[in-house]
């Protein structure tokens, strides 16, 4: 199989070409060797390649300087994608896009499906909707993921932000009125690879995201508690439970957006992945760094 992967170096993108099955064939691209948000110059890329599928781990994911930056979130977010799926469309690519659940606007407390309403509070989940929205216009045959709260031992992420300030702070606040569902980046381009690897691909959309829906608050704790097995000294560190009032945080976030993932386990028998056994490792690789 011939994959053209954007965002290689992403959290994602690294999981996935961490566990790529050595008989497939890959093209690893990534802001420097392509510029996702430049239709002609992807659409060379796919011809020239002619890849089997088009998997797009590529994202602006900085929810609060999207605020400010407004047009760099839904070029990525949104123009790339609906670049990416004309592009697999043209080549005869299936086309697989990850999304997030913060296209919901979290004011229900009941998990979110693949068909719940949308209603995006801020310029990063709208922008993460537009580009769902135009990948399957261009391309119905377009494979949509959305999950939640990604974390790996690659790039910048909650559970990293987390140990960094456990370095210099002794107290810790962390939000304790969003919740949502941890997920690892391993399991996350594992699922993806293993739906790549069924005989009859799937299209539209999925939910997929770990087991055990958590405040950060709650995450934070146990990040601190997984990491004091390797650090101590850590065991003296203090998570206190704030309001996301009290923080300035910029943009708004969902309170609730907890994904239903029951249509992929019924399609495919693919279950939620027990996130805390994925911090384990990534707590255990960044020790061994």
């Amino acid at each position: 199989m011939r994959i053209l992967l954007t965002g290689s170096k992403g959290q994602l993108g690294r999981c996935f070409k961490d566990r790529l099955p050595e008989d497939w064939e890959l093209i690893a691209a990534d802001s420097a060797t392509l510029n996702i948000t430049d239709a002609a110059a992807v659409m060379n890329m796919a011809k020239n390649f002619q890849p089997d599928v088009i998997v797009n781990t590529a994202a602006y994911t900085d929810v609060d300087k999207a605020e400010k930056e407004l047009e760099v979130a839904f070029a990525v977010n949104s123009k790339a994608v609906h670049n990416l799926a004309t592009a697999a469309s043209e080549v005869k690519a299936r086309f697989v896009h990850v999304s997030t659940d913060y296209v919901f606007g979290g004011l229900h407390r009941t998990p979110y499906t693949e068909v719940s309403p949308v209603n995006p509070s801020s310029i990063y989940g709208k922008s993460k909707l537009s580009g769902e929205l135009l990948a399957l216009a261009a391309n119905p045959q377009s494979l949509i993921i959305r999950t939640a709260w990604v974390f790996s031992e690659y790039g910048n992420n909650f559970v990293k932000k987390i140990l960094a300030a456990a370095d210099t702070k002794k107290e810790l606040p962390v939000v304790d009125d969003q919740y949502g569902c941890p997920t690892y980046a391993g399991d996350l381009a594992q699922t993806i690879i293993e739906l790549l690897e069924k005989p009859n691909f799937s299209r539209g959309l999925y939910h997929y995201c770990g087991a055990k829906p958590v405040s950060w608050y709650e995450f934070a704790k146990v990040i601190i508690q997984e990491a004091a097995v390797y650090q101590p000294v850590l065991n003296e560190t203090v998570v206190k439970a704030v309001n996301s009032d009290e923080l300035s945080i910029g943009a708004p976030r969902p309170a609730y957006s907890v994904l239903d993932c029951s249509k992929i386990l019924m399609d495919y028998n693919i279950e939620k992945p027990d996130w805390q056994k994925g911090l384990k490792e990534v707590i255990q690789k960044l020790n061994a760094q």
